[in-house]
């Protein structure tokens, strides 16, 4: 590829693209929507690339490449930020030694979400470096600037991403790759080793780096300023920018790239520098929160706006002050599980014996809409068993004979498991049931393995957990294996016995996805060196 190459890439390509040319050594992560082509087209590039059980193991294993010396990338959704959050706030600690990007992608709107979070709050939090790109190119610019800049300050630094940044796709130029530095591990146990008498310097340490950061920040060229008309400024960064570029163009802009530390003094002469000056943000007030309480004077958008994406339409009318009531977005189908899906027989059998449903997340959640109906509460990956546990414990024996825990493949090894111990630890008096929904595939992110699949990211052949070995192994006598789409009546049966009796038990029902069957198959004969 020559200097001068001109590609359309969305974010996540453009993501990859840069890490590949950073010298990127390791990528690992969770998939999760909007996230999970980047670590997908980093393999395909050529980069190491592999899905982790959860995006906490991904930091982790992330952590000591970077510790280690290598370049990393970790990637997630914003939800899974919060399964990262206990290595993340550590990490702020303990430095790295390698550049440590972590990819953070946020669904404002919930397009593929249980909430709305918005995870500069991390930033602040934690303690860590933010950068958000605003477009492809940015994308790929500040993935690079981002490893150079953990480098330089030997922190982890956090690349905040949208949905619309991840999945637009806009003209790319790609810049020179670089070469791997070599690798090694060097012993430097007051800033690896968190006990409290280490951990309290290096907490000194990381507001000294923060510090030197914001200093850094106020000279950098992540940051711009796009000179116009003074009555009105606006501040703004990642595709907020791009909303108020278009609905303002004759007005005063300060794109900001680096967004935590911020650059407190150029902020002060640009607010100085026009008549008017509005932050423009998706999601919290957190950049204007910051800069009231710095003692600027700057204006907000109410708080209608603080939900759901803008658009160049909601940013003209926050400009506008108009509060007035929002015209209704047109409904669109609603979702629906595939005709043909091996869950639907599980969903139908559990509606017809009037089941308390504790769901997870995953395609399977949509068992929740009609015609099945057959879903109580659904909070976060691998909540399903711990929330029929605790239903279990409390209801009146009729209601907790009809509580059943529902959870897919991947989403038990990423945080299921825990459950099940908590199934054998603290059995409710009533026994409980957990239904592992098995079919092969992370199907709602578009397909992936996982460590129950037998496969790697790149669907090369590894380990398998096997779930009913698994689940014996931790003392559940009573796990069964079956196909609910074959043997419906059989899976009626056993569901019926089971909730009838007091023991901890599982029911595996293993049918591949509709979707995937076919690419399975062609990766087992591939395995087996049949194609």
């Amino acid at each position: 590829m020559t200097n001068d190459a001109r590609l359309l890439l969305s974010g996540n390509e453009a993501i990859a693209l840069a890490a590949r040319d950073s010298a990127v050594m390791l990528g690992t992560g969770y998939p999760g929507t909007p996230s999970t082509e980047i670590l997908e087209n980093f393999s395909k590039l050529g980069g190491k690339a592999q899905w982790t059980p959860n995006e906490k193991v991904a930091l982790e294993v992330g952590l000591g490449s970077a510790f280690a010396g290598g370049r990393t990338l970790v990637t997630m959704k914003h939800v899974g930020v919060n399964v990262a959050a206990d290595p993340l706030f550590t990490a702020a600690y303990t430095g790295v030694k390698g550049g440590l990007v972590l990819v953070c992608a946020d669904d404002p709107g919930m397009a593929s979400s249980q909430n709305e979070q918005d995870s500069r709050n991390y930033a602040r939090a934690a303690g860590v470096i933010m950068i958000e790109p605003s477009d492809s190119q940015e994308a790929y610019d500040m993935m690079r600037a981002s490893l150079e800049i953990s480098e330089k300050f030997q922190v982890v630094v956090m690349l905040r991403v949208t949905t619309r940044i991840c999945h637009s796709k806009t003209i790319v130029k790609p810049a020179a790759k670089q070469h791997p530095m070599p690798t090694s591990f060097e012993r430097d146990i007051q800033n690896r080793v968190m006990v409290p008498a280490f951990a309290r310097p290096a907490h000194r340490k990381l507001r000294k780096i923060l510090a030197e950061a914001q200093a850094y920040n106020e000279t950098s060229n992540l940051n711009k300023v796009i000179k116009g008309d003074k009555s009105l400024g606006i501040i703004a960064s990642g595709i907020s920018y791009v909303h108020a570029r278009e609905a303002a163009t004759n007005a005063s802009f300060l794109k900001l790239g680096m967004t935590y530390p911020l650059p407190m003094k150029q902020i002060a002469d640009f607010v100085s520098s026009v008549d008017r000056c509005l932050v423009i943000e998706e999601g919290d007030p957190i950049l204007v929160n910051d800069l009231r309480a710095a003692g600027l004077d700057v204006e907000g958008k109410d708080q209608m706006y603080r939900f759901g994406e803008l658009t160049v339409g909601r940013v003209l009318r926050i400009i506008q002050n108009d509060t007035s009531l929002e015209e209704a977005a047109p409904k669109g189908k609603p979702p629906q599980l595939c005709v043909g899906c091996p869950h639907r027989k599980v969903f139908e059998t559990l509606r017809d014996q009037k089941c308390i449903v504790a769901g997870d997340i995953g395609c399977y959640t949509l068992g929740v809409l009609p015609p099945f109906n057959a879903m109580d509460t659904c909070v976060c990956m691998g909540a399903s068993i711990g929330v029929g546990l605790g239903l279990r414990h409390v209801l009146p024996e009729d209601q907790a004979r009809r509580v059943v825990s529902v959870i897919g493949d991947s989403t038990f090894v990423h945080s299921g498991i825990t459950g099940l111990v908590e199934m054998v630890y603290n059995t409710p008096a009533t026994g409980h049931v957990v239904l592992i929904l098995d079919n092969s595939t992370t199907a709602m992110t578009g397909l992936q393995e996982h460590p129950g699949t037998g496969r790697t990211l790149d669907h090369q052949p590894t380990n398998q957990i096997v779930f009913e070995d698994l689940a014996r192994s931790l003392g559940i006598k009573n796990v069964q294996v079956i196909d609910a789409v074959k043997e419906t009546e059989q899976f009626s049966k056993i569901l019926t016995d089971s909730l009838a009796g007091n023991e901890p038990t599982v029911i595996i029902t293993r049918r591949p996805c509709i979707l995937a069957a076919g690419k399975i198959k062609q990766y087992q004969q591939a395995c087996q060196g049949e194609v």
